[in-house]
């Protein structure tokens, strides 16, 4: 029998329906579940009190009748959204003791939806990594193995907390955040479904900026089906970010007949990199036979500003996260540094960031501050942004010439060990994102749907890229391809 922390939203909304199950009951298990589950360190900061109030509250709604999906859903939030009276430190030494004052506008919207918060996940610091290395918590642990390897493997990052909670069943769903791939990147590591909506569906307002025109949340969860509830109750306009689409939020669930007979979708040459893993060759063949199989019509396609992405993108998020991270100082919140006799402003803020922000933090916001400095703007920062204008426009051409959805594989490679790379080229790091990144600078909508596994026993992930504002049917084309994958395999527990 299926244990109640590893039920799908889906499955637990139509228990709870039925009164086989409380949301006090299902809260409880994933508490239980969390507190197993230390040698993971997914959870940094547990609520359980809030969860059961919540949880309580929820039963007496669903009991009136009137509750919507995501009513008592026992769910993780990431450390990057603020969340009321609960601390709230983006993982970084920095805001160490920060417990804000008011709510973000996305785990609003899930609270007032009846979700239960059962606490805040590790990432990496300030979102910035691959591999959730660079967290003030210690890495968080990938639940899955490498055969009979102890290996501790990463989750991926930054929303690596986010994804090894929902893949061990530690909750139902999670909240994350993608900048350059930060929930598509380790849901693919992890076995599970991450969508990315069209920059501007979700606010993000209340949420730690690292690179304000990329940044977009999104739910990390167990199915495509999943995904689409909680994508419709996270979505929907706030005055309160100027960035946020006034637009109505469609029934994303309504969307999924899995039929895509007739749909059109493309394969981009540029994504066949040199010295890409036969495994991950192997899976995308297998993703377009099946999708053909299916009923789609598959066409090659040209996004030919593809091998420019990497660097656009490593050129525009630190100059972004430079100008986002000067708040950090010492002086209105967070964490500041033992000053000396003698030591003046200049001194509290070079020891306070030094001793606040870890060093990949801090190699960030040197480049990002370097290509905004007044000899290298034009050199860097502009020709970025103009870089980032044609990979746009690259797929807007290809939408425009009728292809529906993009096919790509997720990520280079299955987890790595955490530790593999941390003595190596930080470029090494940021390849992870090669596929990912381009999706983030045009401000489209992608999703990680996991598509097999690799001959270690880990699972790999394929990507779809949808229209602009279509997640409806993105979520469908990644629903009809889960239903030809059948991927049902979770890690061994070990933990």
């Amino acid at each position: 029998m299926t244990e109640l922390n590893e039920l799908t939203i889906a499955e637990a909304r139509d228990r709870l329906r039925k009164g086989d199950v409380t949301s006090v009951e299902l809260t409880d298990a994933c508490l239980s579940a969390i507190e197993g589950a230390g040698a993971l360190n997914a959870f940094v900061h547990n609520t359980p009190e809030i969860a059961r109030e919540q949880a309580a509250a929820a039963d007496a709604r669903i009991a009136k009748g009137d509750a919507p999906a995501m009513c008592g859903i026992p769910l993780g939030i990431k450390d990057l959204f603020c969340t009321k009276g609960v601390p709230s430190q983006a993982a970084s030494g920095i805001l160490e003791g920060f417990t804000p004052e008011y709510e973000s506008t996305v785990s609003q919207k899930l609270f007032d939806a009846g979700s239960v918060m059962l606490g805040k996940l590790n990432m990496d610091e300030f979102a910035m990594g691959s591999s959730n290395e660079t967290s003030v918590y210690g890495n968080a642990v990938n639940p899955w193995r490498r055969g009979n390897d102890e290996t501790a493997l990463t989750p991926g990052g930054s929303s690596g907390g986010s994804a090894a909670a929902v893949a061990a069943d530690l909750c139902l769903a999670a909240t994350g955040t993608d900048t350059g791939g930060s929930i598509r990147q380790p849901a693919a590591f992890t076995g599970i479904t991450g969508i990315k909506p069209t920059y501007g569906r979700c606010s993000r307002w209340g949420i730690v900026a690292f690179a304000s025109s990329l940044d977009q949340a999104g739910p990390m969860t167990k199915s495509v089906r999943d995904a689409a509830i909680m994508l419709e109750a996270m979505c929907g306009h706030d005055p309160k970010d100027s960035t946020s689409a006034d637009l109505a939020v469609p029934d994303f669930e309504a969307a999924l007949t899995g039929d895509i007979r007739g749909k059109t979708i493309g394969i981009p040459r540029e994504y066949r990199m040199d010295g890409m893993p036969e495994e991950i060759e192997a899976l995308w063949q297998e993703g377009i036979a099946k999708m053909r199989d299916a009923g789609a019509k598959i066409v090659d396609i040209s996004l030919p500003h593809t091998k420019y992405a990497l660097p656009t993108y490593y050129v525009i998020a630190p100059a972004e996260a430079s100008s986002n991270l000067a708040r950090y100082d010492g002086v209105r919140y967070g964490h500041r540094a033992k000053l000396e006799a003698g030591d003046g402003i200049t001194e509290m803020y070079e020891k306070t960031r030094a001793e606040g922000f870890g060093h990949e933090v801090q190699r960030r916001v040197m480049v990002g501050t370097y290509v905004l400095s007044a000899g290298f703007y034009d050199a860097y920062y502009n020709r970025a942004r103009k870089v980032r204008a044609l990979i746009k426009r690259d797929f807007e051409q290809v939408f425009a010439d009728g292809v529906d959805a993009i096919l790509t594989p997720a990520t280079p490679s299955a987890a790595f060990g955490l530790g593999e790379m941390k003595n190596a080229d930080p470029v090494q790091m940021y390849l992870n994102d090669v596929f990912t990144v381009t999706v983030n600078l045009a401000g489209l909508p992608g999703i990680s749907v996991p598509g097999g596994m690799d001959r270690q026993g880990l699972p790999l992930g394929l990507q779809l890229i949808g229209k602009p504002w279509e997640e409806g049917e993105l979520l469908n084309c990644a629903y009809a391809l889960e239903q030809a994958t059948g991927f049902v395999e979770k890690p061994g527990k070990w933990w």
